[in-house]
């Protein structure tokens, strides 16, 4: 099938922007090469001030790479970028990274120290003033005061990567880069880091989101890039679905229904529908809200035994799917 070329427009009503009307990252047609090999080809997009941007795709689709190219760790090949109000150049690399934070997906601490000593240890290596007070903060945004002078050998996974979101926060960072933040978290450690990032949404950070699991960027993104080389498709997850699948009703009855043309195709706004299973039902609708109630009574009087009518769920996982067909590190072995 064919993909659609992301844009940089922001999707529904313009979040927050600075006064000079750019967002905290504006890419425009970014490439990176190795090589006659190309890790991320083309990639435009934005991120406004206050956004939780999802960024998903298989491994190897150039997620990393972008990543590290916007956080001044590689130089682009083509293309340019705004991040955090600065151009992405080499002269501007001391000061774009003092405006960000990157954490990956291994938070990299000092097991033997304590969790305040790892974050002062930072905050010296990053020359950063007001050390105690910048610490306090930290640790209060990860709900982790009360626990500064455990040693971090003796944390869990999840209160590590805690301690690994309050050293990104130390610099008071305008955009924060999270690789895959709960990635080999239990249920609930992975609900506390999402609590969090919820947290840092309310305050206004900026938060670029590599994720492999969609059920977590659907609950916590305003907006996702689909990424497998070239970006895909950007937008609202609920305008994805919309853009890619046709709207429907799904329909089951007790037993299959005898005339299902019949009852069927004549309902208002029907398109097309389709049999999935004894007695379950597809039906393209241009306005399932609409087709729902004359569907209902149409059924009745054809004497079914309704079980279930409700639009058709399709979920970030579908859009996904439809969108990522390749595995880009399995081809390139």
């Amino acid at each position: 099938m064919s993909t659609n070329q992301a844009t940089g427009d922001p999707a529904g009503p313009a979040p927050e922007r600075t006064p000079n009307g750019q967002g905290a990252l504006v890419v425009e047609g970014l490439t990176k090469r190795f090589g006659t090999r190309v890790a991320c080809d083309n990639v435009t997009f934005s991120v406004d001030y206050g956004e939780v941007f999802g960024f998903l795709g298989p491994n190897g689709a150039g997620k990393t790479t972008t990543v590290r190219t916007l956080g001044t760790l590689l130089a682009p090949s083509s293309g340019t970028a705004m991040v955090a109000g600065l151009p992405l150049t080499a002269e501007n690399g001391v000061e774009i990274r003092q405006r960000i934070s990157v954490m990956p997906e291994a938070p990299g601490l000092y097991l033997r120290l304590s969790v305040a000593e790892n974050l002062a240890y930072f905050v010296g290596l990053y020359e950063l003033p007001d050390g105690r007070a910048r610490i306090e903060r930290a640790l209060k945004a990860v709900n982790l005061l009360d626990r500064a002078d455990d040693s971090c050998r003796s944390l869990s996974k999840g209160l590590r990567q805690r301690v690994g979101l309050a050293r990104a926060l130390l610099n008071d960072p305008k955009v924060l880069f999270l690789d895959e933040p709960t990635s080999g978290l239990d249920p609930v450690a992975a609900r506390e880091v999402h609590e969090l990032i919820d947290a840092l949404r309310k305050r206004g950070v900026t938060i670029f989101l590599t994720t492999h699991r969609l059920a977590e960027a659907e609950r916590l993104c305003d907006r996702v890039g689909i990424m497998n080389t070239t970006l895909r498709m950007v937008g609202r997850p609920d305008e994805l679905r919309e853009q890619l699948f046709s709207k429907s009703l799904e329909i089951r009855t007790r037993e299959p229904l005898a005339q299902p043309e019949r009852v069927l195709a004549g309902l208002p706004g029907a398109e097309s529908w389709h049999q999935t299973g004894d007695g379950t039902y597809i039906v393209a609708v241009s306005d399932p809200q609409l087709a729902a109630p004359e569907a209902a009574r149409a059924l009745v009087a054809a004497g079914a035994d309704l079980l279930s009518l409700s639009p058709s769920q399709h979920s970030l996982e579908d859009v996904y799917l439809q969108l990522i067909d390749t595995d880009v590190e399995a081809q390139s072995r």
